[in-house]
């Protein structure tokens, strides 16, 4: 027991002396206050490239938005295109189908009235037909206008990130 005393008070000392003599060197001139300043220069330098830079990445941030958005227009003017080229595609079969008719018509030796009745359908066939293609001409500009847009804002933000690299 008492070597296990001795060794244990031993250590109790030891420990004491070192943390008091550690507080006491950080109190003395320039000790601890030469760490802190360190650290407190260290902060400042990395605020000041944050702030730099900041800018620059309120840039990137918009552009990747705009190309966010210029992506979603595109998908938009495609799902259109394709409603266009479906309902051009029914209205072409639903012509085919009525100039069949007619000429059924006209063989059968149908009445003036049934026929004439069959020509107009014809008539607002070829006018839905009309109306379709130009909806669609209309559709694939749209489409053409957002390519550009989006090269347009991926060129932007390549240039961004050339000036933020270079800029280092």
């Amino acid at each position: 027991m008492d070597r296990f005393g001795a060794r244990f008070w031993g250590s109790v000392l030891a420990g004491s002396l070192l943390a008091f003599s550690g507080s006491a060197m950080a109190e003395q001139k320039g000790g601890g206050t030469a760490h802190r300043k360190f650290h407190q220069e260290a902060r400042q330098r990395h605020q000041a490239l944050y702030n730099e830079h900041r800018p620059h990445r309120r840039e990137i941030k918009r552009d990747v938005g705009e190309i966010r958005g210029d992506r979603k227009e595109l998908r938009a003017d495609k799902r259109e295109i394709h409603g266009d080229r479906k309902e051009l595609h029914r209205d072409l079969k639903e012509l085919k189908n009525d100039r069949q008719e007619l000429r059924k018509d006209v063989r059968s030796g149908a009445s003036k009235e049934e026929i004439a009745g069959d020509r107009q359908e014809i008539r607002e066939d070829l006018k839905e037909i009309a109306g379709d293609r130009r909806e669609l001409r209309q559709d694939r500009r749209e489409l053409r206008q957002d390519r550009r847009e989006l090269h347009r804002d991926r060129h932007e933000l390549k240039q961004d990130l050339k000036e933020g690299s270079s800029g280092d």
